[in-house]
């Protein structure tokens, strides 16, 4: 289900002349049937609208006198959202009998034209106050206070995110918490300006417009409107001819694939950093510990503790936190177990809120292999906001890999990468393009609209993931991630357990063992796939290509792209 929650507008929403007819509130009961929530969003003051409709009890919260307080029927709490009205202001204002005149808990109403008195009375009194208008309604409230950040604190009540909101409204107060919504509807009956911004606007007025849109969201979660819903599209890169090309939330599952040194984690990074920063909540499962230092994220478990789920749900249960579940203190034969565990329970929690918008499985092959069964229930026919990175699509289990319907293939042989996917999901594999692909170089596969990959140029991220600084410089990697300088006839055996430890080994050996490992790409493979820095692993192979350098400018070069990267011990 993708929309939980409902956020009404009451005067001309809901209500017609002040008043909600019983079909509009048998269809707000049928939200609530449907195991969604409600939520009413108005400009009246607590007290006014309790005296005029009497079924609050349908709502499970009220955001009144237009998001300065906060209502929860069930316990009959108020929660003042903003400070008490200037009573300097409200004495100015009877003093020239401005009439009709109302003040709530935060709030001053009066009508126009008495907006020119307002303005007059805020300036001479130096006042940091806003004035909001609904239709002939002048209200008087603290700056930054308005419907939207009323519907986030009522939001945050439930447990939910706007992602997972659909407002409707009428009138100008209305722009800023329909905005909000992931999906934004306006009534027949409401101003031309507002019906222009709206995702959706209803065929009939106030409370039967409601009531119409309330039967599609019960039938089918306005699967209808879904294609038209881009405007909280998140950008992916630019395409051949410059336009911009964008991933769909709520829609598409990735599969993330290439050879090592391809730029998996960067692009990543980067697609991550796009999702949280729209609001969308994301779970990143890290295997290899390759995101620990992803700012936007709270991370769980480090290379000596492993997470509990407990911790991960605990954190995901706010809607403005994302997660990085670092499974690095775990042995590879564990982890599967540890993500049959914890995958339901985030589905679970997917299913009451719609939240994590993003699951992010890296290192998929280790975590979901080809000889994995899982039930039904831990992989639903619809699984949409997957994320999977892994070097081997084809040592996916089949059953994740049907979910995907859109690859990124990247790394020095996209081609290949494709075919192993569709091979390996049962699909029919798409014409080779030939592509030859550059770091920050893509192709872009979404299955089932016809069209074959495309080449797009992906934004780079803000930060560049700091690698395991002091594990990977200094630390202690085991027999089966070190680098092992053997040479030509493998008459040696020098284990580098580290990066200091390989430049000190590496300027050590002899320059036919050094020749001999670079000709094979030794270097740049173990950086990909051991120290897990696809950038490092490319630039180290750019320089174990160039067949024309001598053992001591390879050994240069390559010293220095470490130290680029890595604050190396004295």
């Amino acid at each position: 289900m993708r929309y939980h929650v409902l956020a009404c507008d009451y005067d001309g929403t809901l209500a017609k002349d002040g008043r909600v007819d019983d079909a509009t509130l048998a269809a707000l009961t049928r939200v609530k049937e449907s195991g969604r929530k409600l939520a009413l969003v108005t400009g009246r003051e607590l007290d006014d609208l309790e005296a005029n409709f009497t079924a609050l009890d349908v709502f499970d919260q009220i955001i009144a006198e237009n998001g300065a307080l906060l209502y929860t029927p069930a316990t009959r709490t108020e929660k003042p959202l903003a400070e008490a009205p200037s009573r300097e202001l409200v004495r100015w204002l009877e003093e020239r009998h401005v009439s009709p005149l109302s003040v709530g808990r935060s709030i001053i109403s009066t009508w126009t034209p008495n907006d020119r008195i307002v303005f007059e009375a805020i300036r001479e009194l130096g006042l940091e106050l806003q004035v909001i208008f609904n239709k002939g309604a002048v209200m008087v409230l603290p700056t930054g206070v308005n419907k939207a950040s009323g519907l986030m604190a009522a939001l945050a009540e439930m447990r939910l995110s706007p992602h997972n909101c659909v407002g409707v409204g009428d009138a100008e107060n209305d722009h800023a918490f329909l905005t909000l919504c992931e999906c934004a509807v306006a009534v027949a009956n409401a101003l031309p300006a507002l019906k222009e911004r709206a995702d959706l606007v209803t065929d009939a007025d106030h409370g039967a417009g409601v009531a119409g849109l309330i039967d599609r969201l019960v039938r089918d979660d306005l699967a209808d409107i879904g294609p038209k819903l881009t405007r909280h599209d998140v950008p992916l890169g630019t395409d051949a001819d410059g336009e911009e090309i964008h991933l769909r939330p709520h829609v598409e599952s990735l599969l993330i694939a290439g050879t090592s040194g391809g730029g998996k984690s960067t692009l990543t990074t980067g697609m991550l950093e796009r999702f949280i920063d729209k609001g969308y909540q994301a779970c990143i499962i890290d295997p290899e510990g390759d995101y620990e230092h992803f700012e936007p994220s709270v991370l769980l478990g480090t290379s000596d503790n492993p997470p509990a789920c407990a911790e991960a749900l605990a954190v995901l249960n706010n809607p403005r936190e994302s997660a990085t579940v670092n499974l690095l203190a775990l042995r590879v034969d564990e982890r599967p177990e540890f993500i049959a565990e914890l995958f339901p329970q985030l589905l679970k929690l997917r299913s009451s809120t719609g939240r994590p918008h993003w699951l992010v499985l890296d290192e998929a092959h280790h975590v979901f292999p080809t000889d994995w069964q899982p039930s039904r229930d831990f992989v639903p026919d619809e699984l949409y906001g997957l994320v999977l990175i892994t070097v081997h699509p084809d040592r996916v289990a089949e059953s994740v890999l049907q979910t995907v319907d859109t690859i990124i293939a990247i790394g020095s042989d996209p081609d290949d990468t494709l075919r192993l996917f569709a091979d390996a999901a049962g699909q029919p594999p798409p014409a080779s393009t030939g592509a030859k692909l550059e770091p920050g170089d893509g192709l872009l596969w979404r299955v089932s609209d016809g069209a074959g990959p495309a080449w797009f140029r992906s934004i780079p991220p803000r930060q560049q993931l700091q690698r395991h600084l002091r594990k990977y410089a200094e630390g202690k990697l085991g027999e089966d991630r070190s680098f092992w300088f053997r040479g030509p006839d493998g008459r040696l055996r020098l284990r580098a357990a580290n990066l200091m430890s390989f430049m000190e080994i590496g300027n050590g050996v002899d320059e036919e063992t050094w020749l001999h490992h670079l000709r094979r790409g030794d270097y740049s493979r173990w950086i990909a796939t051991c120290v897990k820095d696809d950038e490092l692993a490319a630039e180290i192979a750019e320089v174990e290509k160039d067949g024309a350098l001598s053992a001591e400018e390879s050994r240069s070069l390559i010293s220095r792209a470490i130290e680029k990267r890595y604050t190396l011990p004295a």
